[in-house]
């Protein structure tokens, strides 16, 4: 039986730090609005275009407006959640689904979609991060939302498996007709169980009390709380038991300088030297974990409506493995760092909402930059200023 669920608006709420935050939390604009004056855009990334649908097969596309978020709306809904990958041509319908187990275990088996769903509960809203998401797309690749499935620990621990079996190789039906070509398809990642366990990864059937939509991985999802979407597989339709000799998958390879691996040989460097993307380790087991690092990024400046050089810069904050309470802003590399005013605090795996005030002595381009002033944690995107964000602050 299904636990309650505690009401997303009450949730949500008690997640950022009191209503001054949350009055200075409503977007200054809609979705494809113009918006009021005081709403100051980003500048220099380009023309993606956000809460639009495009391209095909593999190379289908969609982003969400970071800029829409507020307090009562840090889920998002299926139509708004952010596209990677389009759903696959000639994929099965879910009135024939089956999960094939094979690989390292005594006999193998099959799940069938109506025992999974049949066993799902609430399990949380984790955000999904691609590790491909950049200031090009406006870091539109990524999204929130309330899942409902199974913990993977919960299915491994019922499959007899064999001595050997050390890791886990997650697939999914990934054939298409259009391709991209900055992808290879065939979505797969190796997983030791430990991680699956640790990270508390889950086959999803359903988003936000509905059933999954194909584009969004259905029938059956993985979702990996705190790592890359890449590796939250969507239209699971195989789980193998394997041992520490299994090759890195394509995708594996393909997301290696993505997920920030560590071990790059002589093929990746001359690669890198190429202008191409590194391979990464040939064997999984040399993979590191595609841990969401803590990060956090601005999504909207607004100027107040009495004062012409006062501004208020509204974020997000996710990503780690605890709540991050020392973030750091400047509006130039000149500028000095200070505490941001304002930060919500996070439900496990998802993001929450922070605030600063900003007075622009002058107009002109800003950047604004992000750091967590605490040394235990790592930022390695935020150390290059991956999410740093510029705005251009017009004459009063």
């Amino acid at each position: 039986m299904r636990p309650p669920r505690d009401p997303t608006r009450r949730r949500f709420l008690e997640a950022s730090t009191g209503a001054a935050l949350a009055a200075w939390l409503r977007p200054a604009r809609a979705s494809g609005d113009a918006g009021p004056p005081d709403a100051i855009p980003f500048v220099g990334e380009g023309d993606f275009p956000l809460e639009t649908t495009f391209g095909e097969g593999l190379g289908q596309r969609r982003g969400l407006d970071l800029a829409t978020l507020t307090p009562e709306s840090l889920l998002t809904p299926q139509d708004r959640f952010f596209i990677r990958t389009g759903t696959p041509d000639g994929i099965p319908p879910p009135s024939s689904w089956t999960i094939r187990v094979h690989g390292l275990v005594k006999a193998p088996q099959e799940i069938r979609l109506p025992d999974l769903k049949r066993e799902a509960d609430d399990r949380g809203a984790p955000l999904i991060e691609c590790a491909g998401n950049a200031r090009t797309a406006h870091f539109g690749l990524m999204s929130a939302a309330r899942w409902t499935g199974v913990p993977m620990a919960r299915v491994l621990g019922r499959l007899p498996l064999l001595p050997r079996a050390t890791r886990v190789l997650v697939s999914g039906y990934d054939e298409h007709s259009v391709l991209d070509p900055g992808s290879v398809p065939g979505a797969s990642w190796v997983f030791t169980l430990d991680q699956l366990r640790g990270a508390g990864a889950f086959l999803s059937t359903e988003m936000n009390g509905a059933p999954l939509r194909p584009e969004h991985g259905a029938p059956v999802r993985l979702v990996v709380p705190g790592w890359y979407g890449c590796t939250a597989i969507k239209w699971v339709n195989e789980i193998a038991l394997v041992d520490d000799g299994i090759a890195a998958t394509d995708q594996m390879r393909e997301y290696a300088g993505r997920t920030h691996q560590h071990s790059l040989g002589p093929r990746d460097r001359e690669l890198m030297d190429a202008g191409h993307r590194p391979e990464g380790p040939p064997l999984a087991r040399d993979f590191q974990p595609a841990a969401i690092d803590a990060a956090a990024v601005p999504i909207r400046v607004e100027r107040s409506r009495t004062t012409a050089t006062d501004f208020r810069v509204v974020g997000i904050v996710w990503g780690g493995s605890a709540p991050i309470r020392a973030l750091r802003i400047r509006f130039n590399p000149e500028l000095p760092w200070a505490p941001v005013e304002e930060v919500g605090h996070a439900a496990a795996g998802s993001w929450a909402l922070w605030s600063h005030p900003f007075r622009s002595p002058a107009p002109g381009r800003y950047r604004i930059e992000l750091k967590v002033a605490d040394p235990g944690v790592r930022t390695r995107r935020l150390d290059v200023g991956y999410y740093a964000r510029e705005v251009e602050i017009p004459r009063a």
